[in-house]
């Protein structure tokens, strides 16, 4: 008895404080109740529906729609309704897509029951095809209940309660849909439109307009629940998702948008820096809510948009200033978006009341906005076609003044022209002049080495002849002596024996048999210095042959030797020369020309032999000669230093040379080289450093198309 009583006083203490915020008295018209319900937080989410009704704590609502926040808190809402009206079935109608809770409890015959929606949830499993929450209340008239309410979210939660028929918020719903439904219109229309005007114009900031525009919109209809109504509907995750995703992407795009079209990095180089960092806040927010901090992720977006905004108004304000005019349309437009935004906050303050105007302010400003941006563009396609047609008009005029400059031009450069085609030719003639005292220098060079090597070749057997010359007039002096002594002997009264005896007493005294000896060795000494002397002559008329012009027919191996004797004092008698000559027919040629050839391939041949082996006995070089293929080939192949990959490249460029400066003139092997194929041959070379290198020289034995002057 005792607890029936009790609870029967707790009953009415509810009922009485239920009163006390004004019951709801329906009488036939929709109406928002928020000012007649009382809240209690409940900071852990832990009241049971019994224990809230036995609850103390609500406080009255101080506005039409009330505000919670953002809060880890649930909340429960309570109020009481009065039917005062011919209908009996009405409908409650929450106008927030986005709760993790909501569960709405009225009495049915004294016991509270209760109707739970939540967009965690597939789509279907609701009653009612519709993004907002809509509970049924059966209330027969003049009878009061009272309700109550439990919500919660990881975002804010603005709950725009309305009461209403089935009817009343039908209709409703149906305009809001229209609405929403031209809204989506627009925003597809400008998308579309200005995604072509990209395609044709393919300028950047159209991309990012049209990636703004369909960010902005998935955003507001992510709002409002209509992207988990048609396209989430059975992934609430994405929906989730995208509750910060489509405004973090918004924001993203707004600012690439902004530095593209106001053209930041020139105009304002020290912002354009800055929007990086707000960009990175905006991701932060979708990482954030990747993994799991929701109600963090929603205060970065918070933040990442107020910086935003703050920045974009700095920009354009700052670019305004500098008189460009895209600047301002885009503060126009930015200015209308951000008081759509404001009316939108003040409503959901209410400092505005709750009206269809004041609920589609957000949107409207979106509306504009991106209409005002599409002017803007627009506006700036034709100050950059402006633009165009004056650099036009400047450069037609440029190209005028220019074409009268070129025809002034022209008569001075024909005047410089002659002048500088008689330097021309001065400086020609001069090459050529300069090229054959190259040339000249190179065969000074190799007459230098002929010159060195003929007078020391026959300084050697003159030297002999010389020497020979005075032991043999000695001796001959002597013998006419003898001769003198003999005959005075022989014409002389003595006998026979006695001249017998004293003429071998004579030869005896001055031992004429040595006298015979001698001058015989003497004579054959003479002889073999007149003979060497006569080898060498014949070597060098052969080699000797480097001003002839005519082709004619000779003997590589008789070339090759004639070298060799040119530069037999190089040898010093500690290089080998091996000599594997094959049976060669005559070549058409010009014989002095490839003597000098072989003359600098075997000259450098000996520096590299020398160079390794200095004055030891080991160097040698093998000299090849054979016959094929309608030519002949020449090898000259020694064991000296070898050249390396870089040297082997530049072997034959004119110039190059890897003796000590004023060693040689570098001309030598280019010379070989040209003289080589202007034979209708081929010169070509092997070698490793350390190794030695072979040389080998290829000529036809008739030139058909070689009948020129080699210089």
């Amino acid at each position: 008895m005792k607890k029936t009583l009790l609870v029967s006083l707790l009953w009415l203490l509810v009922t009485v404080t239920a009163r006390a915020a004004g019951p709801v008295i329906f009488t036939g018209q929709s109406l928002i109740i928020g000012r007649y319900t009382s809240i209690l937080e409940d900071p852990h989410d832990s009241y049971s529906p019994g224990q809230i009704r036995l609850a103390a704590g609500f406080k009255p609502a101080t506005s039409d729609i009330p505000n919670l926040q953002l809060s880890r808190s649930g909340f429960w809402l309570r109020f009481s309704i009065r039917n005062a009206s011919a209908y009996d079935q009405l409908l409650l109608q929450l106008q927030y897509p986005t709760l993790s809770v909501c569960e709405f409890y009225y009495p049915v015959n004294g016991r509270y029951q209760a109707s739970k929606l939540t967009d965690t949830l597939p789509f279907g499993q609701r009653k009612y095809k519709h993004q907002d929450f809509l509970f049924d209340i059966r209330l027969p008239r003049d009878s009061t209940v009272i309700c109550y309410l439990h919500v919660k979210s990881s975002e804010e939660m603005v709950l725009p309660l309305i009461l209403g028929t089935p009817q009343q918020i039908g209709e409703s719903l149906l305009t809001a849909n229209l609405l929403w439904g031209i809204f989506i219109g627009l925003i597809l229309v400008m998308v579309l439109y200005n995604f072509f005007i990209f395609l044709f114009t393919q300028d950047n900031s159209y991309l990012w307009y049209v990636l703004y525009s369909m960010c902005i919109g998935l955003t507001q209809t992510t709002l409002s629940g209509y992207t988990y109504h048609y396209l989430f509907a059975d992934a609430p995750w994405l929906f989730h998702l995208g509750i910060i995703a489509f405004p973090a992407l918004a924001g993203i795009m707004a600012m690439l948008f902004v530095r593209s079209f106001l053209d930041t990095r020139a105009r304002t180089p020290r912002l354009h820096r800055i929007f990086l960092g707000a960009i990175a806040l905006y991701s932060i927010a979708i990482l954030l809510r990747l993994t799991g901090f929701d109600q963090a992720s929603y205060r970065a977006i918070d933040i990442s948009a107020l910086c935003t905004t703050a920045l974009i108004y700095i920009v354009a304000v700052k670019i305004s200033l500098q008189g460009y005019r895209p600047a301002k349309f885009f503060l126009l437009a930015w200015t209308i978006f951000f008081a759509g935004i404001i009316l939108f906050t003040l409503r959901n303050l209410g400092v505005l009341p709750y009206n269809t105007f004041t609920n589609y302010t957000m949107e409207s400003g979106i509306v504009f906005e991106v209409t005002l941006l599409s002017i803007a563009l627009a506006d700036r396609i034709n100050i950059l076609k402006k633009e165009k047609e004056q650099s036009q008009a400047e450069s037609l005029e440029s190209a005028r003044e220019n074409e009268r400059i070129i025809r002034e031009q022209n008569t001075l450069l024909e005047i410089r022209v002659s002048e500088r085609t008689a330097e021309l030719n001065y400086t020609l003639e001069n090459l050529k002049q300069a090229q054959a005292q190259l040339v000249e220098s190179e065969k000074m060079a190799s007459l230098g080495q002929l010159t060195a090597g003929i007078a020391h070749e026959i300084n050697n057997p003159i030297n002999f002849v010389t020497a020979n010359v005075s032991p043999l007039r000695r001796d001959v002096d002597t013998l006419l002596e003898v001769i003198s002594a003999i005959e005075a002997i022989g014409l002389s009264d003595v006998p026979a024996d006695a001249k017998k005896i004293t003429i071998q007493d004579y030869k005896e005294e001055i031992d004429f048999d040595y006298l015979k000896t001698e001058i015989r060795q003497l004579l054959n000494g003479i002889h073999n210095g007149a003979s060497r002397t006569a080898e060498i002559v014949k070597g060098l008329r052969v080699f000797s042959r480097l001003d002839e012009d005519d082709l004619k027919m000779a003997d590589m191996n008789e070339g090759v030797d004639s070298s060799i004797i040119i530069l037999n004092n190089l040898l010093n008698g500690r290089i080998s020369i091996i000599r594997e000559y094959g049976q060669l027919p005559l070549v058409e040629c010009y014989p002095g020309k490839l003597n000098q050839v072989f003359l600098n391939i075997l000259s450098n041949a000996i520096d590299a032999v020398r160079k390794k082996y200095g004055e030891e006995p080991d160097g040698r070089i093998v000299i090849t000669t054979a016959h094929e293929n309608g030519g002949v080939w020449i090898s000259f192949r020694d064991n000296g230093t070898g050249m390396d990959k870089s040297t082997r490249k530049k072997i034959f460029d004119p110039f190059f040379t890897t003796k000590d400066v004023g060693e040689g003139t570098g001309l030598g092997m280019s010379i070989a080289y040209n003289t080589i194929k202007k034979h209708n041959g081929e010169i070509s070379i092997v070698s490793e450093p350390g190794e030695g290198s072979e040389l080998r020289i290829s000529i036809p034995l008739q030139q058909h198309s070689v009948k020129t002057h080699l210089t």
